[in-house]
């Protein structure tokens, strides 16, 4: 963040800018091709500068990916907008392919929380036969709020696209987070699926 600089946000989706890129050192957004993006498309942040790592320590396969062709490979989703703030938006590990389509956690979990009976909410993707693999929530209510799965899911479905909605909720009394607060969701990913 420059000095004396307010983070603007967008007005798009509430989300605060995480800051312009300091001196020396590049920042784009590419695509999945590693094409670079115009501002406002979403895209991996790749980044160089002296304070980028060589590479990581005994592990040259790692590297290789994470370092192709001299820039690091941030595993961070997100945009540039018009005068060069960047957003994240999620990790790219973390992507759900709907039938084709990309569906970000972070935005899923933004329109649950929207609803007032929802404490907690964390999105993942879990095999669907149909569409490949389809948009699961966990999540945990505030105390005495009671609600179905069925009502969630309609009350998410009024507000996203048909692709994005979760298609399955599991209640749950905590969502697993690490020590600092982040939710786990590799945690989540390899809970037991319940019969359909």
């Amino acid at each position: 963040m420059p000095f004396g600089a307010e983070a603007p946000v967008d007005e798009a989706s509430g989300a605060l800018s995480v800051g312009v890129p300091v001196y020396n050192t590049v920042v784009r957004i590419v695509s999945d091709a590693g094409q670079d993006l115009p501002a406002g498309e979403i895209g991996e942040l790749v980044t160089t500068g002296p304070q980028v790592v060589a590479g990581y320590w005994n592990k040259p396969d790692e590297s290789a990916a994470a370092l192709s062709g001299g820039s690091l490979h941030t595993g961070d989703v997100g945009y540039m907008d018009e005068r060069g703030w960047f957003y994240i938006v999620d990790r790219k590990k973390d992507q759900i392919n709907a039938g084709g389509y990309k569906v970000w956690p972070r935005e899923v979990e933004d329109v649950l929380y929207e609803h007032e009976a929802v404490r907690e909410a964390a999105v993942v993707g879990v095999p669907d036969p149909y569409r490949g693999e389809t948009v699961k929530a966990f999540v945990s209510l505030r105390p005495g709020a009671s609600l179905t799965e069925e009502e969630l899911i309609a009350f998410a479905k009024e507000r996203m696209a048909a692709y994005k909605y979760p298609r399955q909720i599991e209640f749950l009394d905590e969502i697993p987070k690490t020590v600092t607060g982040k939710l786990l969701r590799r945690e989540l990913r390899t809970r037991p699926q319940a019969d359909a």
